[in-house]
């Protein structure tokens, strides 16, 4: 059974399929507590949630006939039965984007025969949660995955670079910077790319922060 707070049909807000419609299913629970969580109403011992079969979730999914899937949280991978919903959404054609915060070992879902798609944070300085990032994840990632750094910084954006440069990280997947809602603004990160000559970096803004209210959920 997995414990479900909300699942809702969107666009993608971030990654490397913003702005296509998908399926989300967020997950009650996470191992972190960044500074800047916009889903800690999620996280709590007293969120209310829907347990859930996995198989119930897939019938969800196929009859809203949606091709992505997102499945997100808190954090999806501290699920108990998180595999084998990922494996009939696989076997029903669905593409399974996994949002990790980056501080859970990967190698076990990277192994999986239908393996899903991974948008794995690295938490930088803002978050005070850069201590637990599992950095041996870096060496599993393919060219569908994704890496998003979230600044609030320049001083984040910098660490970022460095850890870009140290895992080879534009040769093996996708590579995000995401400002800290309100902290930074995307101009002072698209300085930073310039003059770091920063190609095949992109910016990416949460995209439904723009379409509705900041904090709305479901969307």
């Amino acid at each position: 059974m997995l414990p479900v707070v909300e699942k809702f049909i969107s666009i993608n807000g971030e990654g490397a399929h913003a702005g296509e419609l998908a399926a989300f299913i967020r997950f009650k629970g996470c191992n972190l507590s960044c500074s800047y969580c916009d889903t800690k109403w999620a996280n709590t011992n007293h969120t209310v949630c829907d347990f859930q079969t996995p198989e119930s979730l897939a019938k969800w999914v196929k009859d809203k006939n949606v091709c992505n899937v997102t499945l997100t949280g808190g954090e999806p991978l501290l699920q108990r039965d998180i595999s084998e919903l990922i494996e009939l959404l696989t076997l029903q054609g669905n593409r399974v984007e996994i949002e990790t915060n980056g501080s859970v070992a990967l190698d076990e879902y990277a192994a999986m025969e239908n393996r899903p798609v991974f948008t794995m944070d690295y938490k930088l300085e803002s978050s005070n949660m850069e201590r637990f990032m599992q950095k041996d994840n870096f060496s599993l990632l393919e060219p569908s995955d994704t890496v998003k750094f979230v600044a609030g910084s320049l001083s984040d954006l910098e660490n970022a670079l460095e850890i870009i440069k140290r895992y080879s990280l534009l040769t093996k997947c996708h590579v995000y910077f995401s400002p800290v809602f309100g902290k930074i603004e995307p101009s002072e990160i698209v300085d930073f790319m310039v003059d770091n000559n920063l190609n095949h970096v992109r910016l990416q803004l949460q995209m439904h922060k723009f379409i509705w209210e900041p904090n709305r959920k479901g969307v």
